[in-house]
């Protein structure tokens, strides 16, 4: 059984890492650094960390401020808030001045769980890449959480990196997080199936379910939604039967519309897309809400066999 983690168990642990190799590094947090787990850099560089309260739009705005003066910033509470709520000051104080701010959100998707509607945010891959200059990552576990905030560090202009509530189990054998460029975790000509963050799991169930019924599903893991990796997409698309694009967002403007609009381009096939469609989220258990909006190993299954079926 792969190990499962908290992504941002490990988000707090790398902040410190970099605490220390680098004194620019300066850390906000909008009053849930508890959630965020913020507070490991907190205790261990106090005067480097900044709980600006529930003014999430107050905090993107000094972050911007702050890496005009060359800091590099990461700033942090969940996501509906540091998508939805602080939209203008991530698009004009941000992201307008390419501005070294990574924004690292906490609690996406439905496996948020009992919080509910208002604290899932369903939404926020979408209002990310509307944004000009703005790169997005969704890793898959926790140690390509790990490799993304180094990443996101060294490279200059925003982020937005997602990660969820839950812990997630640790995918193997994925190679180098490389910005810009998807993982394929397995091989197969006959469907192919692209995932991100917790969805990634799912799928791989799915594929071993898939390959006892003697069907080899491709398996890739779309973890850099901006910059995309249009070519991996399009070398599935000429090789398999189609594709089942799963996420753990609305089916519209996230990884499923960055599938479509490669695809749709250059080479148009089948696509089956696994996501929230017009519905809110709502509370629960997380694998409660998983099976309920479609998004488990059996619904990537069975939309996989459907895809073949054709």
């Amino acid at each position: 059984m792969a190990e499962s983690l908290y992504q941002r168990d490990i988000y707090g642990k790398t902040l410190v890492e970099l605490g220390r190799a680098d004194k620019n590094i300066v850390v906000l947090d909008a009053d849930l650094s508890s959630s965020t787990r913020t507070a490991l850099f907190a205790k261990e560089f106090p005067e480097r960390f900044f709980n600006m309260g529930v003014a999430e739009q107050n905090m993107m705005a000094t972050a911007a401020g702050l890496a005009s003066c060359g800091k590099t910033v990461f700033a942090s509470t969940f996501a509906i808030f540091a998508t939805g709520r602080a939209w203008d000051q991530v698009r004009n104080s941000v992201a307008y001045s390419n501005f070294n701010v990574k924004i690292v959100a906490t609690h996406a998707g439905v496996s948020v769980g009992p919080d509910g509607a208002s604290h899932q945010a369903l939404e926020d891959i979408a209002l990310m890449r509307v944004i000009p200059n703005m790169n997005i990552v969704v890793p898959c576990d926790a140690p390509q959480t790990a490799e993304a905030i180094m990443v996101a560090a060294i490279t200059k202009g925003p982020f937005y990196v997602r990660l969820g509530r839950p812990k997630v189990p640790t995918i193997e054998n994925k190679g180098e997080f490389k910005l810009g460029a998807a993982q394929t975790l397995t091989e197969g000509n006959d469907v192919a199936i692209v995932a991100c963050g917790i969805m990634v799991y799912e799928a791989l169930t799915a594929v071993k379910a898939l390959l006892s019924k003697g069907i080899k599903a491709r398996l890739i893991n779309a973890h850099s939604i901006r910059p995309f990796d249009g070519a991996t997409i399009l070398k599935a698309a000429k090789e398999t039967a189609g594709i089942v694009v799963c996420e753990e967002h609305t089916v519209v403007g996230g990884l499923a519309s960055c599938v479509d609009e490669v695809v749709a381009e250059i080479c148009p096939t089948r696509i089956t897309r696994l996501g929230i469609r017009n519905r809110y989220g709502q509370s629960g258990e997380p694998a409660e809400l998983l099976k309920e909006y479609n998004l488990t190993a059996a619904d990537i299954e069975k939309a996989a066999l459907g895809i073949v079926s054709k």
